[in-house]
């Protein structure tokens, strides 16, 4: 296993659990982890302050909230077009939900979410007016199997868990 000295297994076993269920308090992580509260919460401000966490947030049903279509959206840009530009650009549009630079043939990935394929077309529509766009490739998700909504933490490096010496 690789190691990274910032972060030892206790605070992994802490981000997972956050990950997990970002609402849990800090005894009930402390449960977790075996951990007092107050030592829970001094590791969690650390892993924070050091950016490990870098926002708390629900993971809500687009289907339920009437977002129907999910597609992916593979966009190639010309050598012209900035980086931040494009991604400003899209960014703007609420139907974006994550923008990914790639590598290979792409220059973009998008994940989108609409209504339906009206939606889908409106959007396609509107991206294709963004400066610098020369192609884009519309995939539409038919299903989603799996979706796991978070980090595998189980392969991250680690280092052995530190503990702390009391003062004699």
């Amino acid at each position: 296993m690789l190691e990274n000295p910032e972060i030892d297994a206790l605070d992994l076993k802490l981000l997972e659990a956050l990950q997990d269920n970002a609402r849990s308090t800090f005894a009930e992580l402390g449960d977790i982890v075996g951990l007092k509260a107050s030592s829970v919460h001094d590791r969690v401000k650390r892993l924070e302050a050091r950016g490990y966490v870098r926002r708390y947030s629900a993971q809500l049903d687009g289907q339920r909230l009437g977002l129907a279509l999910t597609a992916f959206v593979s966009c190639y840009t010309s050598a012209d077009t900035g980086y931040d530009e494009f991604t400003a650009a899209v960014k703007e549009i609420p139907e974006v939900c994550e923008v990914h630079s790639v590598a290979g043939e792409e220059t973009y990935f998008l994940k989108v979410m609409t209504r339906s394929t009206a939606h889908l077309d409106d959007f396609l529509t509107r991206l294709k007016q963004i400066k610098g766009l020369v192609r884009s490739k519309t995939m539409i998700v038919l299903s989603t199997p799996f979706e796991r909504g978070g980090i595998a933490l189980g392969s991250a490096p680690a280092q052995p868990v530190r503990r702390l010496q009391r003062a004699s």
